[in-house]
This record gives structure tokens, sequence and C-alpha cells, in this order.
């Protein structure tokens, strides 16, 4: 089913997010105050502007404030703005969010943080319809509908005497919950397709995840909820763009410890780095198949022939420094071939040009060849 604006976090079919999808929908006409809980990244802000989209007043602004984040001394200020002259640095009249959001919705984000004496002044708003600006001489109606999100436990808090009861009240009339989750793993492959083509690389393909890396997602507990999801999927498509994933391409440094848990468990070897990674980071996946490959024993012996060892030497060698010689005159004769011009290098060797500069860096080769940054 199509999704109304707001709902992304919401995708999939599980009975989870078909309720709060569902529940959107039954609230969203109504004018009164909606207080949404959940944890930290499922979506409380989606959801709240799911309840404007969807509401008579989406013509009208969302108006969005997160009360943890403006500092106490400023956020009356914010909410109800001031009169030119009302403290220093007051050189002109400023409108507050409430008067913003005049007509349209004002979304109260972690309202579980703000002072007390800021919710004393919120209660009297909520009763009255009206703001005060700092250094105004009479109030000003404002046509607002209020929609607070807190991860705390609002009731715990008024125990604790860190939250008003009467506000509590005034803000849960229509209350609304974001499962987690971990409630809803069944939605993890529609929420994976989703970020996964938002993140996509310009001319990349989305990425993919194999089946086994599939299920090693969905038995993660995922603390961080969707924004934590949603930040994997980001980090992987600009590392792997285009790319199906296995588990054992991934880096654990580049896992959540408890992905990076699950991984060890299995017993998978994962990649020790991006440069130990089989599947190269800039192979469009637009290319033709690559030729068959050539069996191990050929490429063996074409190695040694083309730097003068017609067969394996007895005493053997060292293989790390035989490969690094042989890449650093590789990437000596692209330089030549380009006339040091690291883009058409990085091009003739098939290489990101980041990646490029590192092993410039790496094997000194800067004092030998003039580059040419282009």
């Amino acid at each position: 089913m199509p999704l109304p604006s707001g709902s992304q976090s919401f995708l999939g079919t599980s009975p989870a997010a078909e309720a709060i999808r569902t529940m959107v929908a039954r609230v969203a006409p109504s004018m009164a105050t909606v207080l949404i809980t959940g944890e930290s990244g499922t979506g409380k802000e989606l959801v709240a502007r799911g309840l404007h989209d969807q509401s008579e007043r989406h013509a009208g602004n969302f108006v969005p404030v997160n009360c943890g984040a403006i500092p106490k001394e400023l956020l009356e200020s914010e909410l109800f703005g001031h009169r030119k002259g009302a403290f220093t640095g007051a050189n002109a009249d400023r409108l507050g969010r409430f008067e913003l959001a005049h007509g349209g919705t004002l979304f109260l984000d972690e309202i579980g943080d703000m002072p007390l004496d800021m919710q004393v002044k919120l209660l009297r708003v909520l009763q009255e319809r009206c703001v005060e600006p700092v250094g105004a001489s009479r109030p000003v109606p404002v046509d607002v509908r209020v929609v607070a999100a807190t991860h705390r436990d609002l009731e715990a808090e008024i125990a604790a005497g860190r939250f008003r009861e009467d506000l509590y009240y005034r803000l849960n009339v229509l209350p609304l919950h974001t499962p987690p989750l971990r409630e809803r793993q069944a939605d993890l492959p529609d929420l994976l397709t989703h970020f996964a083509s938002r993140c996509a690389m310009p001319g990349q393909r989305p990425i993919r995840f194999n089946p086994d890396f599939l299920s090693v997602l969905q038995a993660y507990p995922w603390p961080g909820n969707v924004r934590e999801l949603g930040n994997l999927v980001d980090r992987f498509s600009a590392l792997f763009p285009g790319h199906e994933l296995a588990l054992d391409m991934v880096p654990a440094t580049l896992l959540p410890k408890g992905l990076a848990a699950l991984q060890a468990e299995r017993g998978v070897v994962p990649a020790l780095s991006l440069d130990s990674v089989q599947v190269p980071l800039n192979e469009s996946p637009f290319d033709p198949p690559a030729t068959p490959p050539v069996e191990v024993c050929d490429v063996e012996d074409i190695i040694m022939l083309a730097h003068g060892m017609p067969t394996f030497p007895d005493q053997g060698l060292s293989l790390k420094e035989h490969l690094a010689g042989i890449e650093k005159d590789l990437i000596l004769k692209a330089l030549e071939r380009a006339d040091g011009n690291v883009t058409q290098t990085a091009r003739l060797l098939n290489l990101q040009r980041t990646t490029l500069i590192e092993k410039i860096n790496k094997y000194e080769l800067r004092s030998v060849s003039t580059l040419v940054a282009a």
C-alpha cells in the first residue's frame, strides 16, 4: 500500500508497522494534542510529520523544536519570541516557534528534557492559546496544534519531580507509541531496500545483502533502532557501492559491537580491512560480466615470468614484500603513462582516486614524479 509522507520508518507488513500507520491515519484529522513516546531512533518525528501531512493543517508550517538541544536561558525566546530591546542583544522583534507554526503544527521533541520553569509557561500557553513574547506588553493569540514526543518515561519523571503532572495530562490527550525495531524484525528487508535505494551512490545500483548477512541483521536487537539501521546502510553504500554484501566482506571494525559479536559467533572470518576485500570497491554493477578467471597456476607462472623468475624460488620469498614491489612498479608505470595525472592514473589502475593517493604516499612515489592533481 502506498504510504503517506512521513511514514518511511514504518515500511513493512508487521503488525507493529500496520498498527502505527492505522493510528496516524485515525489521529491526524483531530485537532487534539498528541504525545508520541518511544525509544530514540524509532521515528517519532516522522510520525509527527505524518500527522501534520494527513491533517487539515498540511498547508501550514510544520515547526520542529528540540527542547533538549536549546539552552535553558534561550528556550523561552525560541518558543514565544521577543520584542526589540527585551534583553541585551535583542536588536529586533523576533517571532517564536509558536507564532511561526500559526495555522500549522508545532512539534516539541524531547519534551521530557524541558526545564520545570518552562513547563509552567508551556502549560499556560496550551490552556489559553496565547503566547507572551519576552518584553511584550500584551499576549498574542496562536492557532497551533501541538505534537510532543519523548523517549523518557514521563510517569517516572513525574514521580521523580522532574516533570509536571498537570502538563503531562494536558499533552497526553492522544497517545501514540513508536515500536522499537526489535519488535518488527520482519520489516527489516523492506527497510534495508528503502535505505539502500536512498543512499545509493550516483551511477550505482543499491547495495544488497546475501541471505546469511540478512539473517544476522535480523538477529541483532538494534539498540539504535531505525536510525542506527539507516546509518549502517549509508556507511555500506559509501564503502561497497553497488555490491551484494556477504558477512565476511565487512571488517568487524565497521560493524556495531553486537553485530561483530554475531559475526564471530557464526565462525565468519571477516576481512581485515577494506584493502583486503576481494571485490573491487569501484567496480560498476553495469559493466559486462568479467572474463572467467585464469587458473591459479597460470597466474603464478605469468607473475614469475614477468619478474624474471621462471619457477618459484627454492628458498621461498616474502609474498607481502614481493606483491608490494609488483604494485609499486605498476603504479609507477601507470603514472608515467598518464604523465603524472593522478585522476587518469586511477582510471588506468581501476582504483578510487583516494586509494591511489594513499598508495602513492605509502610508496613515497611523489619524489619520483611530478604529480598533477586533476
